[in-house]
């Protein structure tokens, strides 16, 4: 990976792993070996490799659902594992989207979106609107009062992505949406992600084995064994005039 010269005053990057280590199993099983990286505010990265590679894991700690077993990861310039209450940090700085959408069966798709929510300031009127407002920016404003069950796949995906958005996130992680997706649909959630990414200015970190999928982003972290094998951004294309 490029060093980039330090800038006191750039803002501080959204994460940033310093020697980055994850353990399982009383150390016999070694999901991160030492990963080094930093993503600035706005980036669309996708994380690849094969099964087994550590990045579900990097995934996982990246929305502190899991805690690194040394190392540093940082958010803001704060070190994740030091923050006072993760579910808070879940519910206002993180949306997720899910391969399995992880739609509650007996919701409608307006109350999924609003679930997380809930607990957070806003009346249930206010909630209420935001659902209606992403549900309709996402294309599902006939299928509002419908349970998940009735529902196609990419649809539900959609819905899954509403939801993501709800809380208004700096940040969204990805954990292979596309997966339980045909071609058409996947490419239509890809269209729909490119386009909220770039209006929203959302840090998109997309872990796939599709590479289809990770092609939409402007940077590619590459992992092997636990370790980032490479680190590639993108060369924008020349606008023609």
């Amino acid at each position: 990976m490029s060093e980039q010269p330090a800038n006191s005053n750039d803002p501080d990057p959204v994460f940033e792993a310093i020697d980055l280590k994850k353990e399982f199993d009383e150390g016999n099983v070694k999901a991160l070996r030492g990963v080094n990286f930093k993503i600035d505010p706005g980036e669309f990265v996708s994380i690849v490799g094969p099964s087994g590679s550590g990045k579900t894991t990097l995934l996982h700690m990246l929305g502190s659902l899991d805690l690194p077993s040394s190392g540093e990861l940082k958010f803001k310039g704060t070190n994740l594992p030091d923050l006072p209450d993760y579910a808070d940090y879940r519910a206002r700085e993180v949306g997720f989207i899910f391969q399995s959408f992880h739609l509650l069966p007996t919701f409608t798709i307006r109350e999924n979106v609003q679930i997380p929510t809930f607990g957070l300031p806003g009346s249930a009127r206010e909630r209420k609107a935001r659902a209606v407002e992403l549900l309709n920016a996402v294309g599902l404003s006939h299928r509002l009062d419908h349970l998940p069950s009735k529902l196609s796949g990419g649809e539900r995906q959609r819905a899954a992505i509403a939801r993501s958005m709800v809380n208004n996130p700096g940040v969204l992680l990805a954990d292979e949406p596309t997966g339980n997706l045909d071609t058409e649909n996947a490419a239509q959630i890809m269209e729909l992600l490119d386009l909220l990414q770039e209006e929203h200015k959302t840090t998109l970190i997309l872990v796939t084995h599709d590479m289809d999928v990770a092609s939409h982003a402007s940077r590619e972290i590459r992992m092997l064994d636990g370790k980032i094998a490479s680190d590639s951004s993108k060369i924008p294309k020349p606008q023609s005039s």
